[in-house]
């Protein structure tokens, strides 16, 4: 809450889900819905960004000229839950501007997606 204020006071817009997608357990089967930030039942897990969320996200990145990105919005190793980090990589690969893509994590998201190639520079560390 502390960052949030610190943000606010400085004018800085920043983003966190409004919604995400939960499963009952990490595995590519997991039975999952969307549900709001503040809705996650007990013992399920958040695994994705929501839909509204993504679209949320995917907006702001599209309005930019320059985006670091490092991390992924899910697990986007299971196709259920990499819709959000899908929608992110998407509106990179459509960018007008400079798309810097850092960490392992973040790079294979953008090659499974098949968007590699649309980044600016892509780097796993050093």
């Amino acid at each position: 809450r502390d960052l949030l204020a610190k943000a606010e006071a400085k004018g800085v817009k920043f983003l966190l889900p409004k919604d995400v997608v939960v499963a009952d357990k990490f595995a590519a089967d997991a039975a999952f819905k969307n549900v709001g930030v503040d809705g996650i039942p007990d013992g399920w897990l958040g695994l994705d960004v929501g839909p509204e969320s993504a679209k949320e996200f995917s907006d702001v990145v599209s309005a930019s000229k320059t985006v670091v990105w490092n991390g992924p919005m899910g697990v986007f190793e299971f196709d259920n839950f990499a819709k959000g980090t899908f929608a992110v990589a998407d509106a990179l690969g459509s960018l007008d501007g400079i798309t810097i893509i850092g960490g392992g994590d973040s790079v294979a998201a953008v090659e499974k997606a098949g968007l590699a190639s649309k980044m600016s520079h892509i780097s796993t560390g050093g």
